[in-house]
């Protein structure tokens, strides 16, 4: 497979003297063609830089970057022509209908108005709005917005799709529909590059995965190669008023212990030890289950909030 987009030691700072912050530190990493990538860290981790500098929107200090064969920034807009990109917030325009938003978006690739036409019952088959061409983006709801601005993405054909967090704000019904159109792209032969912090999403999509923290690459692999050799395989989670009284008493049983608010959570190779122990325990909840990609990214960035 060949690298649709690749960062070779790519910094980027911002501000000067004192204020001068390194927000993406020596990033080298590849997406081959017909994957769906994840791109994951915290707020802040550098990522939203990175979408730009890949897109051609901000100069990298150093370091090289290349999409579809270009070298971008110089050859950004050649390379664009043939990319799709699903923005965090939706941009639709309220003052055109569906059909519109599809149409005027197109010309930015050049294209004809009779083609753009010729493509819209395909585009909104795939979004799932066939029949709604002249509603106003008012009369939609926010998954159909999501649905709307995923296939607009689509108008130019394009080789590489990046969603910037794709289904933030929607509820379960139409996360799902929107995984159902993403998958169904990659099964078109487009490649993704996808930015979430749903680590169920990622988990879900992605064949590949790079995780970044403080500007700097921490882990990359596929979401089960990463829970495999960065996590131990069981999670016993306790909950109660003041579980926190347990860490010492149960931690024979475990690897590793934390507490987060008032949530117990028992990392272990044998979980059935664990589970026997806190069973004499009363007041408690206890939840045993494999552990998953939110766990590997909780172990590798921290449980802070970040703004």
């Amino acid at each position: 497979m060949s690298a649709v987009l690749e960062f070779k030691d790519v910094h980027k700072s911002f501000g000067k003297g004192e204020a001068k912050r390194e927000v993406v530190r020596g990033v080298s990493l590849a997406v081959e063609s017909g994957q769906c990538f994840g791109f994951l860290g915290p707020n802040g981790a550098g990522k939203t830089t990175s979408l730009k500098m890949a897109l051609g929107q901000t100069s990298p200090d150093s370091g090289t970057i290349r999409m579809l064969n270009h070298a971008i920034p110089a050859e950004a807009r050649i390379a664009r022509e043939k990319v799709g990109v699903v923005p965090q917030m939706d941009n639709l325009d309220p003052d055109f209908t569906v059909a519109e938003n599809l149409i005027v978006y197109s010309r930015y690739f050049g294209m004809s108005d009779a083609k753009a036409k010729s493509q819209v019952p395909m585009l909104l088959e795939f979004a799932g709005l066939t029949g709604r061409e002249n509603a106003n983006i008012r009369e939609l709801s926010g998954g159909m917005k999501r649905r709307l601005t995923i296939a607009r993405a689509l108008v130019n054909d394009p080789d590489f799709i990046v969603l910037d967090e794709p289904t933030t704000g929607l509820d379960p019904q139409a996360r799902h529909l929107i995984w159902d159109r993403l998958k169904a792209l990659r099964a078109r032969g487009k490649t993704l590059l996808l930015t979430t912090h749903f680590m169920d999403e990622a988990e879900r999509l992605c064949d590949r995965l790079a995780v970044i923290d403080a500007g700097l690459l921490i882990a990359e692999g596929s979401p089960r190669e990463l829970i495999e050799k960065t996590i131990e395989p069981d999670v016993v989670e306790v909950f109660g008023d003041d579980v926190a009284s347990l860490k010492d008493r149960v931690s024979a049983f475990a690897t590793r212990i934390e507490v987060a608010g008032e949530t117990l959570f028992a990392y272990t190779t044998t979980p059935k030890p664990l589970t026997e122990a806190l069973s004499q325990f009363a007041g408690i909840r206890v939840l045993h289950r494999p552990a998953n990609l939110e766990d590997v990214f909780i172990k590798l960035t921290g449980r802070e909030l970040r703004d």
